[in-house]
């Protein structure tokens, strides 16, 4: 079974870089009930647009619909969704698991995703899903490299794992960091932040709760070895020459098929202000905490970087 490489797309640039650069497939938001409601965004007409351009490549179209819906939102929440539907989006990556029944009920045949923010961290979790009617879970990032493959070999619904990008500080869908502070809740997109803040302790200042990004392209092997359906990259809130850039990398790797170690060196720098870390995976938890500290800056990608993307975009 080919393994997918599904790609970020936060605006129309970024989603036409991805499927130049090589993604499978891309996962967007459209203007409400995404967890990243600060990213562009799709208007349905650039949706359109976007899934046609897709679908002439044989690439697919992912929509996240990742946010917690109140009762007074259903309504808008569906509708969101059968119009997606209708304009050709192949699947709906979701949190609420009762938003999830009524899609179901709408549209049977409509393809659903587990999001990471549902933190499926076991196979019992990952079987419920697909007992649910999920057609593919999008595995916690916290889990090891043996606990992937022991949910990947035995169950029937589609894995997903994410293998490049950034890092909370909590596992994913349960921080209420943002909230407490801010009053800016991450299960409804808004997410400020605040692990990324400079802190002080004992006096001395550092970026205590900030992690290392995940670059996980020296275990693309592995992971195809354990039946990963899909390998996945962060970065909605990330520029085209970003986009661009890791999806190549990704995609050159993952056709070489072989077990190159430092890989990694090839993304470094260039794709990421703040280091990478791949402890988790390893299943060496204990030396995480000796990965944090790092800055993340928000700055834009090197020269190098940005003539790369337009080298291979022509």
């Amino acid at each position: 079974m080919k393994v997918e490489l599904l790609s970020p797309s936060g605006s129309f640039e970024a989603a036409k870089a991805a499927i130049i650069c090589g993604a499978d497939a891309i996962y967007i938001g459209a203007k409400n009930f995404s967890a990243r409601n600060y990213a562009k965004n799709f208007s349905y007409d650039e949706m359109k647009q976007i899934i046609d351009y897709a679908h002439l490549y044989g690439r697919k179209v992912y929509l996240a619909a990742n946010t917690l819906i109140y009762d007074k939102e259903i309504e808008e929440f569906l509708e969101t969704i059968k119009i997606s539907y209708n304009l050709g989006i192949d699947a709906f990556i979701v949190q609420d698991i009762g938003m999830a029944n009524i899609i179901k009920k709408a549209i049977p045949a409509a393809r659903l995703h587990a999001s990471t923010q549902m933190t499926i961290h076991n196979l019992d979790g990952a079987n419920k899903l697909y007992d649910l009617g999920f057609n593919r879970v999008v595995l916690a990032r916290e889990l090891s490299k043996d606990e992937i493959s022991y949910i990947a070999k035995n169950t029937k619904i589609e894995t997903e794992v994410f293998v490049h990008g950034a890092l909370c500080v909590s596992y994913s869908g349960q921080c209420l960091f943002s909230s407490f502070i801010g009053q800016r809740s991450a299960n409804q997109g808004c997410c400020a932040q605040p692990c990324r803040l400079l802190y002080e302790i004992d006096n001395q200042k550092g970026y205590y709760l900030s992690p290392y990004d995940l670059c996980l392209i020296d275990e693309l092997c592995a992971l195809k070895e354990m039946g990963v359906a899909s390998l996945k990259i962060e970065g909605r809130m990330k520029s085209p020459e970003y986009v661009a850039l890791v999806t190549h990398i990704y995609r050159k790797y993952l056709d070489i098929d072989n077990n190159l170690t430092n890989k990694g060196e090839s993304l470094s720098g260039e794709s990421s202000s703040n280091g990478f870390i791949n402890e988790a995976f390893s299943g060496k938890n204990g030396s995480i905490n000796e990965r944090y500290g790092k800055q993340s800056k928000g700055e834009p990608l090197n020269d190098n970087s940005i003539t790369n993307y337009h080298k291979v975009i022509k």
